[in-house]
């Protein structure tokens, strides 16, 4: 086959090949020039043979060898590949797939990364493949898999071949692959070689369209090498290189092409224009979850392939040949051979360097074995109490280099008829999936772990030299088994050795898909007939060498290598795998030095043979009758097969040698390929669409498409056995020939059960498959093996996958491991390492979800990476036509592994469920792949409101309004219209009644007024606005003072003087740049014509630090009231109209803006005397206040409410709480306080603070019984949860739980609600949130899923009414509807101070009236969502009580899909996400979500929480997070009354200024 071969090239044209790579890389050269200048330097060095000969050539050539030495350049160059998973026609499959992809020109935004975050060495520039062929080997450490049970796929190339992959090689490989793109025109393929499969291959390189002249498809059900459809192949190779060339710079291009800055708006943007683009076709029909909220539910598609073969007809293996010596039990056989010939060699052991260390032969092992079981018996506990009986179970633990003791201990327990249960060495306390063992060992009952004295002297120790218990795991006692800690058998003491019965023999361990382990209980004749059936359909004959690479403890390398092996007196090498990682050449070359007729060996095994083979001379596998290929089920492992086959076959391999099987832990050896002497008839093989396969129908694929499979088959039904195929799902009725299922052997040689485990053991083992017509087909039951696949002609069998594997999204089946294939396929594969990749399902919302987690090279850059995500994602959607929902990728090392290496699968989707897998790179789809959300609410055209109030009367709803109780009558105070009034007559009547007293952090009183010197006091600042400041009345005052009694002076001095005062928050002198601006603001906006303040804050006004923040001269004239005349005014000033301004309240609403409310002395009075009636204050009462004085109810509790009602208020400034957590609880303890009011954050100071102090405080003698209302003032949702831990906590220092509520007020009326001393106690319900984003309130029960608990806002204050209306239509609303608050009330705010006179937002906010019903009442517009319910309850008029429950702030509801969302909801479910969320906030940007979290914990878990948050607010909310910031602790603003600042947040987002750990992009 020379005529494949290329010349060699000389070195500089190999120099400037590898240039013209790195131009094209780097996009300095066009695609087209580069094929042009690379096909004009090769054309020298390729062979040009002329068509006929080469067609002819190619048809004489046997199926199976192409030319090895091309096909052999390629295999080896490409190490890299992991060749179980490895398919030419894959490859260009995806190749072919991305290139489609490229057109359509994909914008995805990159996720922004912290710079601590990324930890790497980044490659400085890109290196072609050709020169750096170390760099692509992996590291030794990573032998692994993705297979659970055993490191399958291996990774880890040893470092023997690091050297021998030399220049020639990539050069060659890149002669022979079109540049970097496997498809090329020596790619022999090796999947399917098929006429299907090479025509897809050339389709694919000449892009001819539909090819007209290609004969019928073949068919799976004959061979496929009957159907010599040649076709003559171009030689050098002119395909476009599909490797799409995503540089940065592509992907960093928007939509329209326009380059894009790194801002954080500008990926946004690009993000929204890649959701603009078509999605799969909508859906038609709903599933209804729970009730009314329709999630979509996918229809059927109507083209998709269904099954039309017959129904199957179950299969029947040969007869099982009973041969006149075969052994009564496999003990007998033990007996026989240790009799007759104790020399016989049985096991050779090998040390890591490959040299025999102990030849274990049939006499030693029969006497050992008897005495091992001989002191089972009788040597552990007493002679009375033995701890083993015959029957019970008990654990061997050994190393997997030491099969010698493994056996010595197997047939010692056989001998002694106790049942050996072997499992892995636990290396740590914590290793992955040990645990679950240890639950094994629990339940089978076991007390006595055998173990080898090297192993033991391994396992971890305790203090005492005792070995722990591991996690999971019973109390065990270790027994070593070495000859020379066992005491010799009496010599009349022998074993019982009986024909082989239904006792249970051994129990083999078996992992679940969920990481759970169950054993599987084997019987004596099982095992007995399992032995003969293998000796039968493998042809063992005494005496015969086998080589076994495979885990002894277990599976396939149990059976071959020492049960079957003993009862054919077999000689077996056992290569162990810390040897392979070293030299994974070793069973080649014990193969060759023992002359070995059987070797059994994984494809992992194979591929490294590959990798390492360098060109021994000495390599000769002609002794070779079989190689067995254990993990032949995995459909990948067809590519190791043929590979190992083209590379080995110039060493004497035989085609017919290569036996893969198919086996289960339940089902043992379900089929096997037997050694034939015919070479002439090729194994099976079917190409088999992957489309057909998702719908488990087999279809032949033909034409171009891309997406196949590949199958070998694995041999035929055992012998003795039945096999059949049934559905998967449900029944287990027959498939028809055409479908794929599940197989099922019925046969002795199976498992028995699941031990202790009758319900599962029913549905596995005692399986009746039934006929179309209902009828079993046979009266004995089926054992389900797990495998999926398909029997074809001539009774071969057929698997395509494994239940386990098996991921059923949106209806349809797509197989893990053709997955992994798919995303090893993308080319360039140096980012990650092969094997390394694990592909799960998680269920979200109604459906599974695929993820695919990778480990990350370290030298790969945050681009590369991301930009292999992208493709990944790509590929697996063009050729599986389904999305992933995740990928992430984790550092090197990282994924928790099984204890041969491979992936353990079900402990990493565990770590990626709880958040702790840590990856470095996350890429979640949810905009692909979430095709089932409901469908965005329509809005109805609008119903006029009349309509929907008639509506609301004919159906029996009450028209949502309420009112507090009458202002009553009139008091001595109450005649007075002005609070400066009655300050002067409460200084004539109780002059030394205290009014205020102010407390120091430590608890002690800092000062206090009488209602005398408070007079005094103000008197004195009046005169001096009068004399200093030169004001005229009318004229406004900004009064900026920290929270205390100066405060309060100062507002009855400018009251006093005619002026209007403003309460301003003094700026923070540690924080001036971000607070005086506001103070600024405030002043401006105000226009103060003066500033009062004290000493040192006029100080901080000019100072240094001032001027860098603000511009210090144009202040208004400052006035410090430290020193005050002495003198009083001429006369006070009296206002002549009630409806004058009293003062100016300025609040930063939660939106961020800035607004003054007018509240004029009529509003002022009757907002004092409301809170009197309210709370039954009186002068002898004392109060409580810790609240921030400067706007709302805070500002009006601190200074007003004392001076119109008389009573005491102790003032506790919240900024003393920071240094004393418990001085507020403190102060109402010692003062025997019984109305308090704080504030939110207060509370949570409090709750977090004192948390652990509660019994220190006690001993303090904090008592909190006396305790009558603790009122949180708030203008928000109430906060159920802090309130209920507060009342919780502090229930043990007398905190009556019914004394905590909240209040509510807002801009436009400063308290609405208040929970009074009198009335009932706050009332919660518990509302659909489902119904609540349409704008409807349906109560549920407590604990009902979509349930939201609300607490009412305290009682309606007296002299309010409330209605609820709609916010657009302005129209009243029933009882079920949610709708705006609208207060009409005498002490509602009189207007908006704006400078720019915005009449048109004053007159709506404060004049407002219904469109229809009431037209005539004036009603202010709270700007608050909520709804009113009559409770059960009687208020003190005996009438039902109204409770008002407020939902959230208008204006910062989101509407997305056409429903309204309170970002309070959507963070609290992602605060309950993960432990590490501190705080969380969302906002709306365009049409996506943006949820921003705080992370408390190491940078290293930013990304962890990507995927949580997502899927949590998928589950609870049916919205599709777009974007997931993660930032530092305190970065989402708070204002003073501790709530969030969500717009400012998302100002500061789009302005790229909050510094994120890590942005994610959800496509």
């Amino acid at each position: 086959m020379a005529d494949r071969d290329a010349l060699p090239l000389p070195l500089e044209v190999r120099a400037r090949l590898a240039e013209l790579e790195l131009e094209l890389s780097e996009g300095d050269i066009t695609q087209k020039g580069y094929e042009k200048k690379r096909s004009k330097l090769l054309g020298a060095y390729l062979p040009h043979p002329s068509g006929l000969e080469a067609s002819l050539a190619h048809e004489r050539r046997p199926p199976m060898a192409p030319s090895s030495a091309s096909r052999y350049h390629r295999r080896r160059s490409s190490g890299t590949r992991d060749e179980r998973y490895r398919s030419d026609v894959h490859t260009e499959a995806v190749q072919a797939a991305l290139a489609k992809h490229k057109e359509r020109k994909m914008a995805v935004p990159m996720p922004s990364k912290r710079r601590s975050l990324v930890v790497q060495t980044s490659m400085d520039a890109y290196t072609p493949p050709g020169l750096s062929p170390l760099s692509s080997l992996p590291p030794l450490t990573d032998t692994s898999s993705g297979s659970e049970e055993e490191g399958g796929q291996g990774e880890g190339t040893p470092t023997s071949s690091q050297g021998s992959v030399s220049m020639e090689h990539w050069i060659s490989r890149a002669i022979h692959q079109g540049s970097t793109t496997s498809s090329s025109s020596s790619s022999t393929q090796s999947g399917g070689s098929g006429a299907a499969g090479r025509l897809a291959d050339v389709l694919a390189q000449t892009h001819v369209g539909k090819s007209e002249n290609h004969s019928a498809p073949p068919d799976v059900t004959t061979y496929t090498s009957e159907h010599p459809v040649q076709v003559e192949r171009p030689q050098v190779s002119t395909v476009p290189r599909t490797t799409p060339k995503y540089g940065n710079a592509e992907l960093m291009e928007t939509g329209d092409g326009v380059p894009v800055s790194s801002r954080v708006s500008a990926k946004i943007q690009q993000l929204v224009n890649t959701l603009k683009q078509p999605r799969r076709p909508p859906l038609r029909e709903f599933f209804v979850d729970d009730f009314e909220e329709l999630l979509e539910v996918q229809q059927p598609d109507p083209n998709q392939p269904r099954p039309e073969g017959a129904q199957m007809i179950a299969i029947r293996g040969e007869p099982l040949g009973v041969v006149t010596n075969w052994p009564p039990s496999l003990e007998a056989a033990l007996q026989r051979w240790g009799t007759i010939s104790p020399k016989a060699p049985c096991l050779t052991t090998m040390d890591t360097n490959g040299k025999p260390l102990y030849v274990l032969t049939y006499g030693k092992l029969w006497s050992r074995s008897i005495k091992v079981a001989y002191n089972i018996l009788h040597k552990l506990g007493t002679k009375q109490e033995p701890m083993v009986r015959p029957g019970d179970r008990v654990a061997l633990v050994f190393p997997n280099n030491d099969p010698a003791a493994f056996m010595v201990a197997f047939y010692g327990c056989l001998l002694a008829e106790v049942v050996p249960v072997p499992i892995e060495v636990p290396l740590t306390r914590k290793d992955a999936g040990s645990q679950q063992i240890g639950f094994l060992l629990g339940s089978c009952g076991v007390t006595v772990a055998l173990t080898s004295d090297a192993c033991h002297k391994g396992l971890p120790k305790g203090p005492t030299g005792e070995i722990p218990q591991f996690k999971g795991w019973p109390k065990l006692l270790w027994f070593v088994t070495e000859s020379k800690h066992l005491s010799k058998p009496p010599r009349d003491w022998f074993p019982h050795i009986k024909d082989a019965n239904n006792d249970t023999a051994y129990i083999e361990y078996k992992t679940c898909k969920d990481g759970s382990v169950l054993g599987v209980t084997v019987t004596r004749i099982a095992l007995l007939t399992h032995c003969q059936a293998l000796t039968q359909s493998c042809g063992y004959t005494e005496a015969e060498i086998i080589v076994n690479v495979l885990d002894f403890k277990k599976d396939v390398g149990l059976w071959h290598g020492i049960l079957t092996s003993v009862m054919n007196m077999m000689h077996v090498i056992s290569i162990p795998y810390s040897l392979m990682k070293v030299n994974p050449l070793s069973w080649i070359q014990k193969v060759c030095q023992y002359k070995g007729k059987v070797a059994c060996v994984k494809s992992r095994d194979m591929h490294w043979a590959l990798v390492a083979h360098r060109d021994q001379r000495d390599i000769n596998l002609s002794s070779l009758r079989m190689l067995v290929v254990a993990d032949g089920s995995n459909p990948w492992s067809i590519s190791s097969c043929d590979a190992f086959l083209n590379v080995f076959q110039s060493k004497g391999l035989r085609p017919e040698v290569i036996c893969p099987c198919a086996s289960s832990a339940e089902a043992l050896t379900v089929a096997i390929r037997r050694p034939t002497d015919d070479s002439n008839q090729p194994p099976g093989r079917g190409v088999l669409s992957m489309q057909g396969l998702s719908y488990g129908v087999i279809r032949v694929d033909s034409e171009e498409r891309l997406s196949v499979l590949t199958v070998q088959d694995v041999g035929t039904v055992m012998p003795g056995a039945l096999m059949c195929v049934v559905k998967p799902e449900g029944v287990p009725q027959l498939c028809r020939t055409d479908e794929i299922g599940e197989l099922c052997v019925c046969s002795i040689a199976t498992g028995m059960s699941y031990y202790g485990l009758s319900g599962m053991t029913k549905n596995t083992f005692e399986v009746f498959p039934m006929s179309s017509s209902g009828a079993p087909i046979s009266e004995y039951p089926f054992t389900r093996t797990g495998l999926l696949g398909f029997i074809g002609p001539g009774g071969l069998v057929f698997v395509s996958g494994k239940m386990d594997g098996l991921m059923v999204v949106s209806g349809r089946r797509h197989n893990a491991d053709d997955i992994v294939a798919t995303a090893l396929a993308v080319e360039p594969m140096k980012f990650v390492y092969r094997g390394r990749i694990a592909v799960f399902s998680v269920t979200v919302l109604h459906d599974e979800r695929i993820v695919v987690v990778a480990e990350q090279r370290p030298d790969s850059t945050e681009e590369d990476s991301f930009q292999w995500m992208s493709r990944v994602l790509q590929a697996i959607d063009s050729i599986h036509n389904v999305g992933v929902f995740c990928l992430a990728l984790v550092p090197a090392n990282t994924l928790p592994k099984t204890p041969l290496g491979g992936i353990h699968l079900s402990e990493t989707k565990q770590l990626f469920l709880e958040g702790s897998l840590h990856p470095c790179n996350v890429l979640m789809c949810p905009h692909t792949c979430v095709t089932n959300l409901p469908k965005p609410r329509q809005k109805q055209p609008e119903i006029g409101p009349a309509s929907v109030m008639v509506g609301n009367l004919v159906s029996g709803k009450r028209i949502a309004q309420a009112s507090g109780r009458d202002l009553g009558q009139i008091e001595d105070n109450d005649q007075f219209l002005f609070l400066s009034e009655v300050l002067q007559w409460r200084a004539q009547t109780t002059p030394d009644h205290v009014l205020f007293t102010l407390l120091s952090s430590r608890g002690t009183v800092l000062s206090s007024l009488t209602c005398l010197q408070l007079h005094k006091r103000a008197e004195k600042i009046a005169t001096m606005l009068m004399e200093r400041g030169h004001l005229q009345d009318g004229d406004h005052v900004a009064l900026v003072y920290p929270p205390g009694i100066d405060l309060i002076a100062a507002f009855y001095g400018c009251l006093y003087a005619g002026c209007v005062p403003i309460t301003v928050r003094p700026p923070h002198p540690q924080n001036i740049a971000t607070t005086l601006p506001t103070v600024k603001m405030i002043v401006e906006v105000s226009r103060s014509a003066c500033v009062m303040t004290s000493q040192i804050i006029s100080k901080l006004l000019k100072s240094k630090e001032a001027s860098a923040a603000v511009d210090v001269r144009s202040w208004p004239p400052v006035l410090d009231t430290d020193d005050l005349p002495k003198k009083k005014p001429p006369q006070l000033y009296k206002p002549s109209n009630p409806d004058t301004l009293a003062y100016l309240d300025f609040s930063v609403s939660t939106t961020g803006m800035l607004a003054g409310v007018k509240m004029s002395h009529t509003a002022t009075s009757a907002f004092c005397r409301s809170i009197k009636l309210q709370c039954e204050l009186y002068p002898s009462r004392e109060v409580a206040i810790c609240l921030d004085p400067y706007c709302g109810l805070g500002f009006v509790l601190w200074c007003l409410c004392s001076v119109y009602s008389g009573h005491q208020s102790i003032l506790i400034p919240p900024s003393e709480l920071e240094v004393n957590p418990a001085l507020w609880l403190l102060a109402v303890s010692q003062f025997r306080v019984r109305d308090t009011f704080c504030s939110y954050s207060v509370m949570e100071l409090c709750t977090k603070g004192l948390g652990l102090q509660t019994e220190s405080l006690k001993s303090r003698g904090l008592d909190l019984s006396r305790v009558r209302t603790c009122v949180v003032v708030a203008e928000e949702r109430p906060r159920i949860a802090l309130t209920q831990s507060f009342s919780k906590l502090f229930k043990d220092l007398g905190l009556h739980p019914r004394a905590v509520s909240t209040s509510f007020g807002c801009r436009v009326n400063l308290a609405i609600c208040l929970q009074g001393t009198s009335g009932p106690d706050p009332t919660t319900v518990f509302v659909d949130m489902r119904a609540l984003r349409h704008d409807r309130v349906r109560l549920v029960e407590r604990g009902s899923p979509h349930s939201l608990p609300l607490m009412e806002s305290g009682k309606i204050l007296p002299g309010v009414r409330i209605i609820i209306a709609n916010p657009e239509t302005k129209g009243p609303l029933g009882d079920s509807h949610l709708g705006e608050i609208w207060v009409h009330c005498s002490h509602n705010g009189s207007g908006y101070f704006t400078v720019y006179g915005d009449e048109a937002l004053q007159s709506d906010h404060f004049n407002s009236h219904l469109s229809f019903g009431d037209t005539q009442t004036l009603w202010a517009r709270t700007g608050y969502l909520g709804f009113l319910r009559r409770t059960e309850l009687t208020d003190a008029s005996g009438e039902r009580h109204d409770a008002l429950y407020v939902v959230g702030a208008l204006d910062e509801a989101m509407e997305l899909r056409g429903m309204r969302y309170h970002p309070i909801d959507i963070e609290t479910s992602v605060i309950r996400t993960h432990k590490s969320i501190m705080e969380c906030a969302v906002f709306p940007w365009t049409n996506l979500l943006v949820v921003v979290v705080e992370l408390e914990g190491s940078e290293q878990e930013a990304l962890d929480l990507v995927p949580l948050v997502t899927n949590a607010v998928l589950e609870e909310h049916y919205l599709i997070v777009g974007v997931v910031v993660v930032v530092d602790i305190g970065v989402i603003p708070i204002n003073s009354r501790g709530e969030k600042q969500r717009m400012h947040l998302r100002d500061g987002f789009l302005a790229d200024q909050l510094d994120p750990i890590y942005v994610a992009y959800n496509m």
